[in-house]
């Protein structure tokens, strides 16, 4: 088996310009209202009064950018009563439009919210990993399109090892 491959997203680095989603969409040619990635605001905090102005208290904001996680055990893919959703042994995660029904099963399953309809097509489309220019030896548009490096990819254990890992408490 190849080994499982992988984004890898720094939000300490991304500044929510957008690349990474115009790239996915351009090179896609991804029709209106369907974002594979998107880069969206995490934000937080309150304005509290002092001396008749209001004053920032614990703001914060976030740009976080997202697409498919390509999971492990991916639940879309148990979910698919067309077996239209599969897995290639490097771990990307696939819809084959030619299989695919439009019965939104997937995207309902997802935690993400990575599936999306695309109703000219009448059927579900996802991130593909830029599954062509990952043949072809090259990392997917959103990452070369990322001008600060917040986004990497490659094999999930060597990006384990550059960046860390995160482990969510129990």
């Amino acid at each position: 088996m190849s080994k499982q491959l992988a984004f890898y997203v720094n939000i300490a680095s991304c500044t929510g310009c957008k690349d990474c989603q115009i790239a996915c969409k351009d090179k896609n040619q991804l029709p209106e209202g369907i974002k594979w990635r998107r880069v969206f605001q995490y934000e937080g905090g309150e304005w509290v009064p002092q001396d008749g102005e209001l004053i920032p208290s614990n703001l914060y904001a976030y740009p976080v950018s997202a697409a498919c996680m390509h999971c492990a055990d991916p639940i879309c893919m148990k979910v698919c009563p067309a077996s239209a959703i599969s897995k290639r042994d490097d771990g990307i995660v696939l819809i084959d439009a030619n299989k695919c029904i439009g019965c939104r099963y997937c995207s309902w399953a997802c935690p993400y919210g990575a599936p999306q309809f695309n109703a000219s097509l009448g059927v579900m489309t996802k991130c593909n990993m830029c599954f062509d220019l990952v043949d072809q030896g090259q990392k997917p548009a959103c990452v070369q399109a990322c001008p600060y490096g917040a986004l990497d990819f490659g094999p999930l254990d060597e990006l384990q090892q550059a960046h860390g890992t995160f482990n969510a408490p129990a």
